[in-house]
């Protein structure tokens, strides 16, 4: 059996750039167990799979270890390989997904995604948070990750994270997080758990990260940067209950997996 694949670097306006996702369109879904030997095998952050559902599509997320409710950037490297490869003409990209219907759009700035906001809460610091960071964040708060706040992006940079001590905590992973020089908010986000120490951008981290800036600035539109090596850029506004975070995304490789069904 043969399978198309793309990788595309998300949040990216060149290559090596953003956050890379291997994406694998699909005419009906396959064993979970295939899906998830070939995410392992791609060994990204994420690999996305989608299936054609009248006039939508069914969305799934993998990383190289689980299934997971929401990834940003796999979603707007799915929207671009759509439009790009795949001969999507309409304005508007559907999917359908464990975390509900998403919708992405394409515009002259790029590709606009339509999300869940995520409002954290004010937490206790856990020790292995603290010890895993290696220096106390001004405070800690907790959506679906924890959040921990500091004072300045230099801050950030200098971070030296513990991961084995991150990996012990409950949620999903660790996000850090400051204002920006440039920007109106940096970030970066650890997730050990899934065998991603460190994601290169992570736009559903930005759902939770767009409303905390929200309500400290006091502006519905916001400009982000995430610092990993690679970093990359997502524009956020707020909209009721709803995150719009918007992207580019380039072209990487474009493949072909041979899988062997006899094995």
């Amino acid at each position: 059996m043969k399978l198309r694949m793309f990788q595309i670097d998300a949040f990216a306006e060149r290559q090596f750039e953003g956050n890379p996702a291997a994406i694998c369109p699909l005419e009906t879904w396959l064993d979970d167990t295939l899906l998830q030997a070939i995410a392992a095998e791609n060994n990204l952050s994420e690999t996305a799979y989608f299936v054609p559902a009248g006039d939508a599509f069914e969305l799934r997320w993998f990383t190289p270890v689980e299934e997971v409710d929401l990834c940003g950037h796999a979603t707007l490297a799915s929207a671009h390989v759509l439009y790009t490869h795949l001969a999507y003409t309409k304005p508007e990209v559907r999917f359908l997904t464990r975390s509900g219907p998403l919708t992405v759009t394409r515009g002259d700035q790029g590709l606009r995604m339509d999300f869940p906001a995520a409002q954290p809460v004010m937490t206790e610091s856990p020790e292995a948070l603290l010890e895993g960071l290696g220096k106390a964040p001004e405070e800690v708060l907790a959506a679906f990750d924890y959040i921990a706040v500091y004072d300045t992006e230099e801050e950030i940079q200098a971070l030296t994270p513990d991961f084995a001590k991150l990996q012990t905590l409950g949620l999903r992973g660790v996000v850090v997080t400051a204002p920006g020089k440039d920007v109106d908010f940096v970030s970066r986000c650890f997730f050990p758990k899934f065998q991603v120490n460190e994601d290169p951008v992570t736009g559903s981290a930005h759902c939770e990260l767009a409303p905390y800036w929200q309500m400290r600035l006091g502006r519905r539109e916001l400009q982000a940067r995430q610092l990993s090596n690679r970093g990359g850029s997502i524009g956020c506004e707020i909209k009721g209950d709803r995150v719009l975070l918007s992207g580019k995304a380039v072209d990487f490789m474009v493949a072909e997996i041979q899988i062997d069904l006899d094995q």
